[in-house]
């Protein structure tokens, strides 16, 4: 693929130190945090922080690097090359989903007090959106945040939150008021050492392994007033603004680890024999593998699309929401396709490929269900 005709030299010095750094402090790790069900994530984006991988495209003011989309991308390319999802999803909330609104709406004070800290790897962040009631229908959230003098008194409960049982501050969207319709919701920063926060519990899933997800509980928080985000009754917009960057940061790491596993296929299915020869010799397999490729490189050219949409500073919505589609069919399909290839070897869960077809699975799932972005595109089409 010809990489230079999208990136410099410069990019490509980002995406090496990017590469050596999964390959030193994150790769060897992955099976340990796999199976301890969560990593040091303090320590990791502490790491991270240092090297600046955490505020790409931040305002040096607070952090950052001020560097464009494009490096942005380069940095999630390589988080898809780490050997499990949990990792780079944890990393991608910090980056993508639970900062981009204190950039784009918060108050010098919030930059200063969350912000920075969370792109120099001090705080660990999450995004507290879903609840038990409303997941990817969020006009249905129940969690209140009742103004009261300097405070805001916050009650409820969040569920499926990244980052949960460690986060240090959430970037949490509660309802503000009873009236129906989108301006009754308003987006906080939410530090969890505040008295009546409570982790209920972390959750078991079925991929990601080695991120942790909890159930969280609101009694009577008291939130001060200067941690609203941006205006009140607003937050339902901002986080609708801040979904684009969540929904985007999933597309690049699933055209790169799709590409992955299938290179690792190809070299089981090379040293495999079967009937006296290697399994790639078989003209089906070959063919899915190369069908698949092609599918990897439309999703990859969209992302570029949507990257140059993104320079020139126009909404990319509709081709986001298409990206995030096909990039969860696709990463299910291969995932499930590669699985096959192996045979009884890859339902053994020692095999990295049983861990891909079970993280793969999220991707139709979180951030906006695969039903929700085709119901997006329904709408954007007029249909």
């Amino acid at each position: 693929m010809g990489n230079d005709i999208y990136f410099t030299k410069e990019h490509e010095m980002v995406r090496k130190a990017v590469r050596d750094f999964v390959n030193k402090e994150i790769n060897p790790y992955v099976d340990e945090w796999e199976e301890k069900g969560i990593a040091p994530l303090h320590d990791l984006f502490k790491k991270m922080g240092d090297l600046g991988f955490l505020g790409i495209r931040y305002d040096p003011k607070y952090g950052g690097e001020g560097l464009d989309y494009w490096y942005e991308l380069v940095v999630l390319e390589e988080l898809g090359h780490i050997k499990c999802g949990g990792i780079p999803m944890a990393i991608a909330v910090q980056s993508n989903m639970a900062t981009p609104a204190i950039d784009e709406f918060g108050s010098e004070y919030l930059k200063e007090a969350y912000l920075k800290p969370a792109v120099k790897g001090d705080l660990v962040a999450a995004i507290a959106v879903t609840e038990p009631d409303a997941g990817s229908d969020v006009a249905a959230l129940k969690t209140t945040a009742k103004k009261e003098g300097d405070h805001y008194v916050l009650n409820g409960s969040k569920t499926y939150i990244t980052n949960g049982t460690q986060a240090d501050f959430l970037t949490l969207l509660a309802r503000t008021n009873d009236d129906p319709g989108y301006h009754s919701f308003s987006l906080f920063v939410v530090p969890t050492n505040l008295p009546g926060f409570q982790v209920s519990r972390k959750l078991d899933k079925l991929g990601m392994r080695s991120s942790d997800t909890a159930e969280l509980y609101f009694d009577n928080v008291k939130v001060p007033a200067e941690n609203l985000i941006g205006i009140e009754g607003e937050g339902f917009i901002h986080q609708m603004m801040q979904f684009q960057h969540e929904r985007f940061s999933a597309m690049p790491m699933a055209y790169i680890s799709a590409e992955d596993i299938i290179k690792e296929t190809v070299e089981y299915l090379k040293k495999r024999i079967v009937f006296g020869k290697p399994l790639i010799t078989k003209q089906v397999l070959r063919h899915r593998l190369v069908h698949w490729l092609s599918e990897i490189e439309c999703v990859r050219q969209l992302t570029y699309h949507i990257v140059r949409i993104k320079m020139a500073g126009k909404d990319a919505t509709r081709e986001i929401s298409m990206g995030k589609l096909l990039g969860g069919d696709l990463m299910s399909k291969v995932a499930d396709g590669c699985l096959q290839m192996y045979g009884g070897m890859g339902f053994m869960n020692e095999m990295r490929i049983s861990r891909a077809y079970r993280d793969s699975r999220l991707m139709s799932i979180g951030g906006g269900a695969s039903e929700v972005m085709s119901d997006i595109l329904s709408k954007l089409e007029g249909y």
